[in-house]
């Protein structure tokens, strides 16, 4: 792989335009995994803002929290480690943000069902 990767590499060296090479060169550029990690974590933040429009009781609530747990961690250490990563931390606030929504729409459903369940239970008690 690693061959194929350098030959990549290589090829696309010679075409990147003048404007574009900070970035190339950059030290979380595209020639490092530093750049790739968080382009591909993009893909969860796609996954929570198609999941809005999911009813709250399919929600899981496992998986919401460790992906904003996930989220809130990697943003702080992103800004920590070196070279700062502000491409990972983007994507960590998002990934954060999306999955805390999820989880306040599921509390919030949560809540309306404890208040059905007690108003439903009065009123069979004034029967």
């Amino acid at each position: 792989m690693s061959v194929v990767y350098k030959a990549v590499i290589s090829a696309a060296d010679k075409v990147v335009p003048r404007g574009l090479r900070p970035l190339w060169e950059h030290p979380a550029g595209p020639k490092t995994i530093f750049f790739w990690a968080p382009a591909f974590k993009w893909g969860l933040v796609i996954a929570g803002i198609g999941d809005i429009t999911r009813p709250a009781e399919k929600i899981s609530i496992s998986q919401c929290s460790a992906l904003a747990a996930t989220g809130i961690v990697w943003s702080r250490y992103s800004l920590v480690i070196i070279p700062k990563n502000w491409s990972l931390f983007s994507v960590n606030v998002f990934v954060g943000a999306t999955n805390l929504y999820h989880l306040v729409r599921a509390f919030m459903y949560q809540q309306e069902q404890k208040k059905a369940l007690e108003n439903g239970s009065k009123s069979d008690s004034y029967l």
